[in-house]
């Protein structure tokens, strides 16, 4: 292995889905291209992995069982290693569509130890394949209850003190203030510190992204319509939004990183300059204020980034698609860009 190449560990997600299919062909692909400077490394099953092989058109051949993750980055360029935790999972046990009880478990258990890896630097990033947040939290496995989902699970297992859920495309990069929550809980969630918090994270990460010398510019998006109209239409602009901005600037120069931060800003001029490349990025208020414009430009293509966590975690934007699997139908695009969006940011950080 050159020292120049990039190591991901990527757990596969849900036997039972397409994160096996998705996870080889997007691992082929990126192999194939030695100009890329990457080494994959998948965690997963090795017999869900090799039937997904034969299905996307990959010579089961290239999947070879490693011990562990030292020998996977030792084997030549167009191998695909695989680690297999704990026994290998019944044909039952994966079979498209029809999560089991075991495969549930196996979910998390790959997550596990691909975290463990990177935090353990025996990989540079971690990438993650779709998983059942339902399959998990009924599996009874330690730590599988009331699973939340990757951003909430990897905060607390690598014990980060704050984590923001971002997703970037070639066409809009855009995070999030407020996640998982009723569209009626939306405006007592939004804080300065919230605000503050998911402002300075889409700064650093923009940072990372542009070219050197350029100077950034982040948008933080309105709650209400018109920006509020200056209390009209709504207090959050004033009462949060606006006092976050001054306090992510603060932070920002704390930090000596130079980016632009503009708002609150409309949303619907916001995510528009955003798309055109007047903002390089654009923070919203709420789930869908982010989801809904991201899907629309690059539904397929787009990148789930954790930002605050001690390491670089990507994934890909959507779900296991039970309804799909096994049948060959689904697009490695976005587990592609994940791999690639994960490679560069490590890069990026070793030259910041």
């Amino acid at each position: 292995m050159k020292r120049s190449e990039v190591r991901l560990a990527v757990s596969m997600g849900c036997p039972s889905g397409i994160g096996p299919e998705v996870s080889v062909a997007a691992a082929a692909r990126l192999l194939d291209r030695a100009r890329d400077h990457v080494r994959v490394l998948l965690v997963g099953d090795l017999g869900a992995l090799r039937a997904a092989a034969g299905i996307v058109g990959v010579d089961r051949a290239r999947l070879v069982k490693v011990p562990h993750a030292p020998k996977a980055f030792t084997l030549a360029s167009c191998m695909i290693p695989v680690l297999e935790p704990g026994a290998a999972l019944a044909a039952r046990d994966r079979m498209p569509g029809a999560p089991s009880r075991r495969a549930g478990r196996a979910q998390l258990e790959y997550i596990d130890v691909a975290t463990d890896l990177v935090a353990g630097e025996h990989a540079d990033a971690l990438v993650t394949g779709p998983v059942s947040k339902d399959a998990i939290s009924r599996s009874g496995a330690p730590g599988a209850r009331g699973f939340l989902g990757h951003t909430e699970y990897l905060a607390a297992r690598l014990g980060a003190k704050e984590v923001v859920m971002a997703f970037w495309s070639e066409a809009l990069t855009t995070s999030l203030v407020t996640t998982h929550l009723p569209l009626s809980a939306v405006p007592k969630a939004i804080t300065k510190e919230g605000v503050a918090c998911a402002t300075y994270w889409t700064a650093w990460l923009i940072r990372r992204l542009v070219a050197p010398g350029t100077r950034p510019v982040v948008a933080v998006a309105a709650l209400n319509p018109h920006a509020g109209e200056h209390g009209l239409i709504g207090c959050e602009e004033t009462a949060a939004i606006g006092s976050g901005i001054v306090l992510a600037r603060k932070r920002l120069a704390r930090a000596s990183i130079d980016v632009v931060i503009r708002g609150p800003v409309a949303a619907e001029s916001a995510f528009r300059l955003g798309a055109s490349g007047v903002y390089n990025a654009v923070v919203a208020m709420y789930h869908d204020q982010a989801t809904i414009p991201m899907k629309l430009l690059s539904f397929g293509e787009a990148v789930n980034v954790s930002l605050g966590l001690p390491i670089v975690r990507t994934s890909v934007d959507h779900g296991t698609a039970y309804d799909r699997a096994g049948k060959g139908t689904a697009d490695p695009r976005g587990m592609l860009q994940a791999m690639r969006l994960a490679a560069r940011l490590v890069r990026a950080g070793k030259q910041s």
